[in-house]
């Protein structure tokens, strides 16, 4: 079953909260907190890992006890596809890399140790295209859950033409 044929309901998103929250738990107590039998969600979570919905369960780590001083976004120009991502895949500093539309063509999640370590990291990057880089002063948002999307939780703008 893909992620796109499954069908989600409401024990769904409740299961899918809570490991968001904490992968850790047990089925047991996963089950409780859903209420649901522990064989019951089993299955459930069973399937969604097997639809995809459960890519993989991870350690959230606190980069500054890691000794990154700095989290920077780095906005990468317009250069050859091949080249970024063997410098991205060379460059253990890059947390996270996507490759975007519009006037940039990459950004960059990196952690370094201090503004030197920045600079180096950088460096590497120019070589392929112009970068523009940003120091992450904080985070009030992160890893913020994600549920399944739903078209009656889409709340339409207002109109330009109208005003309303």
């Amino acid at each position: 079953m893909t992620a796109e044929a499954h069908s989600f309901d409401a024990y769904d998103d409740k299961i899918l909260a809570e490991l968001q929250k904490d992968a850790r738990l047990t089925m047991a107590e996963l089950g409780r907190r859903v209420h649901l039998s522990q064989p019951a969600v089993t299955e459930r979570v069973r399937k969604l890992e097997i639809a995809g919905v459960i890519k993989a369960y991870r350690a959230e780590v606190d980069l500054s006890r890691l000794g990154y001083g700095i989290r920077a976004l780095v906005r990468l120009g317009r250069a050859e596809y091949p080249r970024v991502v063997k410098l991205i895949e060379q460059t253990p500093e890059v947390l996270n890399a996507f490759n975007v539309t519009g006037e940039d063509s990459w950004v960059l999640e990196i952690a370094v140790i201090d503004v030197a370590h920045l600079d180096a990291v950088v460096s590497k990057f120019t070589l392929l295209a112009d970068t523009a880089t940003s120091i992450v002063l904080n985070a009030p948002r992160e890893n913020a859950l994600a549920l399944p999307a739903r078209q009656e939780n889409v709340r339409h703008g207002v109109s330009k033409a109208t005003g309303r």
